[in-house]
């Protein structure tokens, strides 16, 4: 049985990841700063990487708690990396769930590993340093799931 989750009181200016639940964005995380809270329990958020529709400036949302998380622990180890392993990719302004499906290759300088993406049905080379272990907050702690 999982812990129950804990609510997280955030302030403005603490950094945080958006979960995205748009089809087609399932497992995505988008990383924001609180810019306000609202007396309702909501928060505005300004994202770090996507736009408004008119690009004019960064998107600002309101959103409810459990649509946020804290900024997981970023674990870059490429040597660490496992087949199978759950990783996080940043590509596409995001963090993407995905799965390890080969092991590393060495290529344009860069060490390289394939992901496949779940979510979306797509295997992509990603660049090892664009990968992270994968994380879950259960119960106000990160923990991994392979």
């Amino acid at each position: 049985m999982r812990p129950p989750m804990r609510i997280v009181n955030y302030r403005v200016g603490d950094l945080v990841e958006v979960c995205i639940k748009d089809e087609g964005f399932w497992g995505s995380y988008f990383e924001a700063k609180i810019v306000a809270c609202l007396e309702n329990g909501e928060y505005v958020v300004r994202y770090k990487n996507l736009l408004e529709n008119d690009e004019s400036g960064p998107l600002e949302e309101t959103l409810l708690s459990k649509d946020l998380r804290p900024i997981p622990p970023s674990v870059q180890n490429p040597s660490a990396f496992q087949l199978n392993q759950k990783v996080d990719v940043f590509c596409n302004d995001g963090w993407w769930l995905g799965k390890i499906t080969s092991k590393k290759v060495f290529r344009r300088n860069h060490y390289y590993i394939w992901v496949y993406f779940p979510t979306i049905s797509i295997r992509r080379l990603c660049r090892c340093d664009q990968i992270r272990v994968h994380h879950e907050l259960s119960g106000g702690d990160w923990i991994t799931r392979s």
